[in-house]
């Protein structure tokens, strides 16, 4: 007989498991059945709280890596009392940051094909998806077309693909190759969001 392993409620015991076991043994080797069990609960009771897997790994994504509220805050914010590349330059570092833990725990993906076809059908089955940030991002810069505050011909979906991709980049040279040949978030996310801003200022 399964027994709890803490007090603490079911569904906050299973966002622990859930992340527990996507940090150590990576996405693709976790399976319901192994939150569970870590949880000290029966499968059954998981589908209780969540529709699937993907909804666990998305929850333990936004609710437990530090930079992921974070980031999703700035992107909603108005900056209309501060500068646009100031804005551009907090997003980039709180998306570097979110990258970097975001990108050990879903590689292990990709080395199976059938899971990741997996995978996408179960985030899609909940409405989200790697590309809410991007999308978040345009929105972000459209309004700020709207306000004036960018060239009139500025691209709000290309510049948003632009600043993200960037940071995806540093986080899979971080983890690949090491920090030696990242620069410090610190430095690296003003410099792209300069870099950013003058050509869509």
């Amino acid at each position: 007989m399964l027994t709890p392993k803490s007090s603490r409620p079911t569904p906050e015991r299973l966002l622990d498991a859930a992340e527990k076991l996507m940090r150590t043994i990576g996405l693709a080797n976790t399976t319901t059945k192994a939150i569970a069990r870590e949880a000290g609960c029966s499968e059954a009771a998981l589908y209780k709280h969540y529709a699937n897997k993907e909804e666990l790994f998305v929850r333990v994504l936004m609710e437990r890596t530090p930079n992921a509220g974070p980031l999703m805050a700035e992107l909603d914010r108005d900056h209309a009392e501060r500068s646009v590349e100031e804005g551009l330059a907090a997003i980039a570092r709180h998306a570097s940051l979110f990258y970097a833990d975001a990108v050990p725990m879903a590689a292990s993906l990709f080395a199976e094909p059938a899971l990741l076809t997996r995978h996408r059908e179960g985030v899609q089955e909940i409405g989200t998806g790697p590309h809410v940030v991007r999308d978040a991002l345009a929105g972000r810069l459209r309004r700020e077309l709207e306000r004036g505050r960018l060239r009139p011909d500025a691209d709000p979906e290309a510049a948003a693909a632009l600043l993200l991709g960037a940071c995806f980049q540093r986080a899979f040279f971080l983890h690949f190759s090491g920090a030696h040949v990242v620069a410090p978030v610190d430095e690296f996310a003003p410099a792209v969001a300069r870099t950013l801003w003058a050509a869509i200022r």
